[in-house]
Formats: C-alpha cells, structure tokens, sequence
C-alpha cells in the first residue's frame, strides 16, 4: 500500500484535532495557548501537505503569534499579526475564498493579544467558524472536524466559564455601609 501526501495530510489533521479539543475545553487561558501552539504547528504542515498555501503560512505565523501571545497583550503586537496575516493574502491568495484564513488569522490576533476570558473565546468562536469553511473547501478532513468541535468545545467552555462567573458573583457578600 503506497501512501502520498493527502493522506499523511489527513493524519497530521486528525491529531491537530486532538489537540484542538485539549486546547479549547481549557478554562485557564495560558494552557489554552500552548496546546494551541501544537494544533497550529500540526496545521500548518497539514496544510502544506494538501497544497493550501494560504492556509499553511497563516497556521506557521499563527503558531508564532500564539506563543508571544502567552507573555505580551498588546494591541500593537496584535497590529504587527495583522499586518504580516494581510501580506500573506496578498502575495498566497488565489481566490476570495483564500482570505478565509487570512479574516480568521487577524481576529485571531486582536483576541489573543487584547481579549481575554469569555470575550477571547468568543473570538477565536468567530475564527473557527471562517477556519471551518476554509477548510471545507480544501478538503481537510480533519480540519473541518477540528474546527466543527472546536466551536461546539467553546460554546461549552464558555458556559463554564459564565456559570463560574456567576457563583462567584453570588457567593460575593454585600458589606453593609453604616
């Protein structure tokens, strides 16, 4: 049995979900971003391997990004991301639908960089949407599941996170002014 490179691409997609589900049901942003950091790197050869370019510069700045977003928040970082996410459209994209990744890459960067909690999460919610159909519509298997599970992981980890919120809230005595 011979095997070429869109099945190998279709193995390094299944195990880029695996981390994909690890990373998104984390309630602790830092751990969220480092296995995050291993899906993308999981990605971009994925990518590479089923001949998305776009897509595999976009996951190879992605997994940079990431990384310096667990020590910096800044937005002027998140600018530079956006920025270079721009450039590798311009010069990668052969289609509307290559900006797919690209749309996806720069929400990516202002909600890593300047979000954090449920308003992170509800971006990269955002992201995984345009990643889902990105990767639909180049035929990666374990990509579209990825992010199909990614979105529904999310929603979930969100809930938690809003119904943590509210215990904390409830469970905040009122001090009496007198």
């Amino acid at each position: 049995m011979q095997f070429d490179n869109y099945f190998y691409g279709q193995v390094l997609g299944m195990v880029s979900f695996c981390f994909g589900i690890a990373s998104f049901y984390q309630k602790n942003d830092i751990k969220l971003k480092v296995l995050m950091m291993i899906m993308l790197a999981c990605l971009c050869s994925h990518f590479l391997l089923l001949g998305a370019f776009t897509s595999a510069l976009i996951a190879s700045v992605s997994v940079v990004r990431t990384g310096l977003a667990i020590f910096y928040k800044s937005f002027k970082i998140a600018f530079v991301f956006i920025v270079i996410s721009i450039f590798i459209g311009f010069y990668t994209a052969q289609s509307y639908l290559d900006w797919l990744p690209v749309i996806a890459a720069c929400l990516g960067a202002y909600s890593l960089f300047c979000l954090q909690g449920i308003a992170l999460r509800l971006g990269l919610l955002i992201g995984a949407v345009l990643w889902m159909a990105n990767n639909f519509i180049v035929g990666s298997i374990g990509g579209t599941l990825l992010e199909a599970t990614v979105f529904t992981v999310n929603l979930f980890t969100i809930y938690r996170l809003i119904k943590a919120q509210k215990k904390v809230e409830f469970k905040t005595p009122e001090v009496a002014i007198n």
